[in-house]
């Protein structure tokens, strides 16, 4: 008997089981992509078309800052890099990994090394110099995705909007001194049941793991007034690791899925249980931690800040680059266009891809994937054709549509640069690209209707046929 097709053998159910990670600002990786971010932002305050491409590398206690920045803006990069690193909360290093006050890197004692020199004239040349903005280049060769799913009101995989929230209250806690024997380290990470329905769309249907990974002050000896820096109250001692984890486990588990809302309108605590595996500190005690236990480098978390393992991922890194670099640029869109395409109904699930050549404005192409979860009779052609026309991702179209211009890069470089709540604060617009394009005028069209409006559009200005 031949083999059935292989699109029909995809219309079953199955249940599977998925895992992703996130770390918490205070990991050494995080710590380059903030500071990075923190030169960026440096750089568009005084100048908005500054052409920044800046990586960071720490250990022990030092960071050092490094790339091509061509910009009219005075730095002062030894006070942008100290200012990032007391914000995360390093303000302690002892040379002794036997130390239990060591943080692992201190805002004020921290070395502080520079190798910045100008963007290449040869990029300069082909990408943007002479060039009007709607026609500057893309910086660099390139793909990239974007993925949204509707297993969430934010059109975020759960296991990566999990960990990665889990990371955030984990910081909350510790800063708001709720948690105060925590330490800016830490990693997460989320393993859950899935149900994928014959029609390609997937459910969560229960947590089965949950790791933390959490830095902390020495259990039952370490005292608040000296692990935290201005503390003036009673004086508290650190609790047993046995009483952290209970607390982790109520103060940061439980708090983190009450406040995610699965599709059914329920909390993500609802799916949470006696089922559930917890791994709280496996190892034991984690106190030295930082860049002490750890090197960081700038752009070795580009999982962490997209999907957490879902869709796919271009490699490209994000932290510390300008819009005119499509790595960055190009993936906001192409979230802002996969959640829209989810938002508006017309799949549950959905992943875009684009490619761009150096100085050339047009994307070279256009990819959509729906998993077969397309819906109202539009087959993936006509979701395609949808895009075309009401996007435009030439990189200086990129750089206007989503404000790209603003110093407000640091505040995306910790917990996922998707998946967050788009506001405007100081007349800036943070994670505009999360605010969705209502599609759904196209629900009632039919196939030759969609064909039709592009043919009647400016699409050639846009895109390459």
């Amino acid at each position: 008997m031949a083999a059935e097709p292989a699109q029909k053998k995809a219309k079953t159910t199955r249940t599977f089981l998925f895992s992703s990670e996130s770390v918490n600002e205070g990991h050494p990786d995080k710590l380059c992509d903030q500071v990075s971010d923190a030169v960026l932002d440096a750089c568009l305050r005084e100048d908005p078309k500054s052409k920044v491409a800046c990586e960071t590398c720490t250990k022990d206690n030092m960071v050092m800052v490094a790339g091509e920045i061509t910009t009219q803006a005075k730095l002062d990069y030894d006070k942008i890099v100290r200012a990032a690193v007391l914000q995360i909360g390093y303000d302690s290093y002892v040379d002794d990994l036997s130390s239990v006050d060591s943080k692992g890197l201190c805002d004020k004692t921290c070395e502080v090394l520079v190798r910045i020199n100008k963007q290449s004239p040869d990029i300069a040349g082909g990408v943007h110099v002479g060039k009007d903005e709607m026609d500057v280049g893309a910086g660099d060769q390139g793909i990239m995705f974007g993925y949204a799913s509707d297993e969430t009101s934010d059109c975020m995989p759960l296991t990566h909007s999990m960990a990665t929230r889990l990371g955030k209250t984990l910081t909350d806690v510790r800063k708001s001194g709720e948690c105060w024997w925590l330490r800016p380290d830490g990693k997460t990470q989320v393993t859950i049941e899935y149900l994928q329905h014959a029609d390609g769309s997937v459910e969560p249907k229960k947590i089965h793991t949950v790791v933390i990974s959490t830095q902390h002050a020495e259990p039952l000896k370490a005292v608040r007034s000296k692990e935290c820096a201005g503390y003036k109250g009673a004086e508290m001692t650190a609790p047993s690791m046995e009483a952290m984890n209970k607390d982790i486990e109520e103060k940061v588990i439980r708090r983190t899925l009450q406040n995610i809302t699965l599709k059914n309108g329920q909390p993500a605590l609802s799916l949470y249980g006696s089922h559930t595996h917890l791994h709280i500190n496996p190892s034991g005690k984690f106190i030295i931690g930082g860049p002490q236990g750890d090197a960081g480098l700038t752009g070795r978390k580009i999982i962490i800040d997209t999907y957490g393992g879902w869709g796919a991922h271009g490699g490209g890194a994000f932290s510390g680059k300008d819009p005119t670099k499509v790595d960055r640029s190009a993936a906001y869109i192409c979230r802002q266009m996969a959640k829209s395409v989810v938002t508006s109904g017309l799949s549950a699930r959905c992943l875009v891809q684009l490619s761009y050549a150096i100085g050339v404005a047009k994307p070279l192409s256009l990819f959509v994937e729906t998993y077969g979860t397309e819906k109202h009779g539009l087959d993936v052609d006509d979701i395609t054709n949808i895009l075309k026309i009401e996007f435009d991702c030439r990189p200086g179209a990129i750089a206007v549509s989503l404000a790209l211009r603003e110093p407000k890069y640091q505040e995306t470089a910790a917990y996922c640069h998707f998946g967050r709540e788009p506001y405007t604060k100081e007349g800036r617009k943070y994670f505009e690209w999360e605010n969705a394009m209502d599609l759904k005028k196209y629900q009632t069209m039919k196939s030759d209707q969609v064909s039709a409006s592009l043919k009647g559009s400016n699409y050639l200005a846009k895109w390459v046929d």
